[in-house]
């Protein structure tokens, strides 16, 4: 086969540091453009982008030119840093360490996207947390408490 043929729909979830809900209204649309820039810049093509005020959740498209642990660490990197800009209260915004990705079978792109469009319906009812735990057992991931929160 001559060609490279790379279709690789992902879902990376992340939290900000001790998952503080510190992502303020104000910011939030134009944090979730800003990340989806940083996808497209990346050759990562963004689909939807969304979260609430303690994590976010981007569905795009791997690229077959950059490895996922490196568009992860673009990602963040570049977003906390830009976050620090935009207010004064935000100077000490991080994200947390660690992070969360899935593979997302083509068939289950739109429930996906309508999953990350009702952020806010979703967390009235639960906490991040119950949220990550839910995606670690659909997903079969072997996790230790201990770690999944640092």
């Amino acid at each position: 086969m001559g060609q490279s043929l790379v279709k690789n729909y992902i879902h990376i979830v992340f939290s900000t540091k001790n998952h503080k809900p510190i992502i303020p209204s104000a910011y939030e649309e134009e944090l979730h453009s800003y990340l989806g820039g940083i996808c497209k810049n990346l050759d990562c093509q963004p689909i939807k982008i969304g979260g609430y005020n303690d994590h976010i959740h981007i569905l795009c498209m791997l690229s077959k030119k950059i490895a996922l642990m490196k568009l992860v660490e673009e990602v963040k990197s570049h977003s906390s840093k830009w976050m620090k800009t935009k207010d004064v209260s935000l100077r000490n915004f991080y994200w947390q360490d660690g992070y969360g990705t899935f593979s997302v079978n083509p068939s289950e792109v739109d429930i996906v996207v309508a999953y990350i469009a009702n952020q806010y319906k979703h967390h009235s009812k639960i906490s991040f947390q119950e949220e990550y735990r839910a995606f670690l057992k659909k997903y079969n991931v072997d996790y230790d408490e201990r770690y999944v929160w640092g």
